[in-house]
Parts: C-alpha cells; sequence; structure tokens
C-alpha cells in the first residue's frame, strides 16, 4: 500500500496542477495584420488578460489567405491552455466557400466580445422610407438596385444577402459594386452610384450626422442603445434577421473545461471593465459577450446561416 501511495504522489507531482494555470506566458494568435481593427482588440484583451492571469499574454500575428492561415495556427496549437486565438466571423465562412476545409468546430470557444451589426443605409434622398419600402422594391425589380461597401463575400455582403433571403428576396436581385470597406462605398452613396451601403452604425455616423444617410434597419435582435432611433429588422419588416461581423477568444479542440472556465472568467472581467468598454467605444465597435456555450452554438448558427447564402450567391469555389 505505501508503495502505491508513493506512486501516486509522485504521478501527482509530475503533472501540474491545473490550478496553478498559467504558469508561463500565454500566446494570443490574432489572424490578421498588425494596426488593424482585429489587432487592436486582441492587443487589448491581452493586456487585460495578462493583468488577470498574472501572466504575459503575447499577440502574435499570423496573416494570409483571408484569415487562414491564423485560424489554423490556433486549430494546430497544442490544447494546453498556452495558445489561444482571437477568432473572426471569416471562420464561419471559409468551408462553405470551398477556400479552406476549417471550421469553427475545429476550435473551442471561450468567449464573444465584439459583434458588429449590419446597418441597411440609403441616400437620406432615397424614394425608400423604411425597410419595406425598400424589400418591396428589391424584389419587384430584380438587378435595378445596387450596393457597395464591401468586397465580395465578406461579412457585411453575407448579412445583407441573408437579411434579403429571410424576406423571400434572391439575393442576386441586387448587384454589388465591390469595394475595400464602408468608406468608398458612403462615397458612392452619397454620389447617386449606389443605392444601399450595409455597414456598422459606427462606420456611418458621419454620414447620417451629416443628413447624407439615413438607416433604414440594423440587423439585431434589439435596438442598439447607442442608436435608439434604428429600428431592428424585425420592427422594419416583420421578420427577424442578425448579421455582422464579430471577434471572440477561442482555443484548439480538446481544450479542457477547467482551462476554459479560467479563461472565460478573466476575459469577461476584461471585457466588464471601464477600459475595455471605453476603448471600445473609442474606436466604434460593437459590444456583445457570449460564454462559451452560447459562443459555440452562436457559431454553428452562423456558419449555417452562412453556408445557405454563399450557396444562394453562388460563392463556391
Amino acid at each position: 500500500m505505501k508503495r502505491i501511495l508513493t506512486a501516486v504522489a509522485l504521478s501527482l507531482l509530475a503533472t501540474p496542477a491545473l490550478a496553478d494555470y498559467p504558469e508561463r506566458p500565454i500566446t494570443l494568435i490574432v489572424p490578421w495584420s498588425a494596426g488593424g481593427g482585429t489587432d487592436a482588440v486582441g492587443r487589448m484583451i491581452a493586456e487585460g488578460l495578462s493583468q488577470e492571469l498574472g501572466q504575459p499574454v503575447n499577440v502574435v500575428n499570423r496573416t494570409g489567405a483571408g484569415g487562414i492561415v491564423g485560424h489554423q495556427a490556433m486549430i494546430d496549437a497544442e490544447p494546453d491552455g498556452y495558445t489561444i486565438g482571437l477568432a473572426t466571423a471569416e471562420i464561419t465562412t471559409y468551408a462553405a466557400i470551398g477556400s479552406s476545409s476549417i471550421a469553427a468546430t475545429d476550435l473551442t470557444p471561450i468567449a464573444l466580445v465584439n459583434f458588429d451589426a449590419s446597418a441597411f443605409n440609403v441616400n437620406a434622398k432615397s424614394e425608400w422610407e423604411t425597410a419595406a419600402d425598400a424589400l418591396a422594391a428589391i424584389g419587384e425589380n430584380p438587378g435595378t438596385y445596387t450596393a457597395s461597401g464591401f468586397p465580395v463575400g465578406a461579412a457585411y455582403h453575407l448579412a445583407f444577402a441573408g437579411f434579403l433571403q429571410a424576406n423571400g428576396i434572391d439575393p442576386l436581385a441586387i448587384t454589388v459594386v465591390p469595394s475595400q470597406g464602408a468608406a468608398p462605398g458612403f462615397q458612392e452613396l452619397a454620389a447617386g452610384g449606389v443605392d444601399i451601403v450595409p455597414s456598422s452604425l459606427p462606420e456611418a455616423q458621419a454620414m447620417r450626422d451629416a443628413g447624407i444617410v439615413r438607416t433604414l434597419a440594423v440587423l439585431t435582435p434589439e435596438r442598439l442603445d447607442a442608436y435608439p432611433d434604428v429600428p431592428t429588422a424585425e420592427e422594419a419588416t416583420g421578420v427577424p434577421a442578425v448579421g455582422g461581423t464579430w471577434r471572440g477568444i477561442v482555443g484548439p479542440a480538446g481544450l479542457s473545461d477547467d482551462i476554459v472556465a479560467t479563461l472565460q472568467a478573466a476575459v469577461q472581467t476584461t471585457y466588464d471593465s471601464d477600459a475595455f468598454q471605453t476603448f471600445m467605444a473609442n474606436r466604434g465597435f460593437g459590444v456583445r459577450y457570449l460564454p462559451a456555450d452560447e459562443f459555440g452554438t452562436f457559431m454553428t448558427d452562423a456558419t449555417e446561416t452562412n453556408a445557405q447564402v454563399i450557396s444562394a450567391l453562388g460563392l463556391q469555389q
């Protein structure tokens, strides 16, 4: 018996107790370039996690192939809690598009920290007073109206196409004029070159304040506190629709429940901090927190919705 107890004691000594996690620095992979929005959010989260966990959390930018390189690095990491990542909405599109076989199911969800809902913006001089007016016109005149402010297949493109689909309209009824972001799209909208720009509300704020742009709906379940005048998609059309882009903390598949719980608690404290909330507000990022299980469901639902929209748009490679 003494020999057995000694063997057990030695075994316990050989395996670091989870209660000691983390015992060394953690790497946070960001799948987009340094200096961009995702990088900025990642570094703010890393700073908060460092304070909460008592270990440095170092951001490493792994870029390339539209975010595939970085997400693949998160998936390939050892499931020991010392390499985590800031996943973005693109992880729910790669498999359906055919650009990569990786998917959200290859990751362990920890917490959602950001959601930038897509808004339906038109020129303030548009004849469309409501989203219902716009949908009726689009449905009756397929191919007549144009949208811009995004690259083809980007999050806001898929969100708006999903909104059309939810309302029984072929997403190909709108002609896309691709652009690298909302700013050039809004320039075209102001000039009368396009009819619609889907974007986050902060991106539309300057144009809204100047009276150049009118927002007909935002694709969220509830009105946003910062934009109480903008109706939700369901309020505007009678049909619920949620869409936009997001960022959340993940680990590789196989991460233990104890490590997930430790990381989730640290992320939530960071998320709730005045420093993080102020940073996100100043940068115009939307804030939304979901714990691990709800974040996992969120990604599963987004993957299914995006697959349907990608198929309808014919974007498979």
